[in-house]
């Protein structure tokens, strides 16, 4: 059965608590994929994801010591930072930065996009969540969106076949990655931790297994002390991953992962609009068309309410 909403009252969705982080974190992950391009070059992107998430952990550890929160985990806890360690701050993270070598940052934007399709999917498996008619209809939308924006980012790219479909792939591995963990984040176990003390963990966790994989296979660390390597590193690990994982997996278990991802289908938007600011990006009528599509398919989905379980 649907969730009953009171006379007057709007669905869980819509409520400023869900909409505003829910707008804090979109805003800032589009922002994300200039600064990530900026990262690659002299530092190995394994270095640079075990940098940003060491800086990560630091500050959800300071911010669960400072709510009071506790650090304690039982057996079951570890189990889980270690899954969310692995899947979300591992293995995730470095499909992102690898998959940067190979096609533009718009284009694994745009990929990342469809992160609502295994969410969905997997909710639906391990959650016993339905997507509903009105959240379906709203990503019919949205994935016609995506798909005029891949079309034409896939047409604006100077890459050859071969690395395009690499990059492709690599994304790929990264989005049923972070799926994996946002699924965790919808579970009864996510629950019975503090959401501060289990990112703070798992970001270390993340962070020491990113380092033994960058020492195995490039080598001992390399820092670039360029200003905006290191700027970009502190906005990475503090608004991108501090932040944005602590609100982004808040609103999860409110409304689900489903409707969570809906965040990375306007993500591509919004880093089309920085990348004009700052890199000259001009709109072509595919790439407008698309984000107008994401867009109306964002507003249905998130009118829609909790869901079924």
């Amino acid at each position: 059965m649907t969730t009953a909403t009171a006379p007057g009252e709007k669905p869980q969705s819509t409520r400023l608590t869900v909409l505003l982080p829910f707008a804090i974190v979109t805003l800032i992950w589009g922002s994300t994929w200039i600064v990530i391009r900026d990262q690659l070059g002299i530092v190995p992107p394994s270095w640079s994801v075990s940098y940003r998430f060491a800086i990560a952990g630091i500050a959800m550890i300071a911010w669960a010591l400072i709510r009071r929160d506790s650090l304690k985990l039982d057996a079951r806890g570890w189990m889980f930072a270690c899954g969310l360690a692995l899947a979300q701050f591992c293995l995730n993270f470095n499909f992102v930065y690898r998959a940067e070598l190979y096609i533009t940052s718009g284009l694994v934007a745009v990929i990342f996009a469809i992160l609502l399709v295994p969410n969905a999917i997997l909710a639906r498996v391990f959650l016993g969540q339905r997507m509903g008619k009105q959240l379906l209809v709203g990503s019919v939308i949205a994935v016609a969106g995506i798909a005029l924006l891949f079309v034409h980012e896939a047409r604006e790219g100077t890459a050859s076949t071969v690395a395009v479909l690499t990059g492709i792939g690599i994304t790929l591995l990264g989005v049923l990655s972070a799926s994996t963990a946002n699924i965790m984040q919808g579970t009864e176990t996510s629950k019975r931790y503090p959401m501060a003390s289990m990112l703070g963990i798992s970001m270390l966790l993340g962070t020491l297994g990113n380092a033994l994989w960058a020492w195995a296979t490039v080598g001992p660390p390399v820092i670039e002390m360029r200003l905006g390597y290191i700027a970009g590193l502190l906005y990475l690990g503090i608004a991108a991953s501090a932040v944005a994982f602590f609100l982004y997996f808040n609103v999860i278990r409110v409304i689900g992962p489903a409707k969570a991802a809906y965040s990375g289908v306007i993500v591509p938007v919004i880093a089309m609009l920085f990348s004009t600011v700052f890199e000259g990006y001009r709109w072509s009528p595919l790439a407008l068309g698309g984000g107008v599509l994401a867009m109306i398919g964002l507003v249905i989905a998130l009118r829609a309410r909790r869901p079924n379980r």
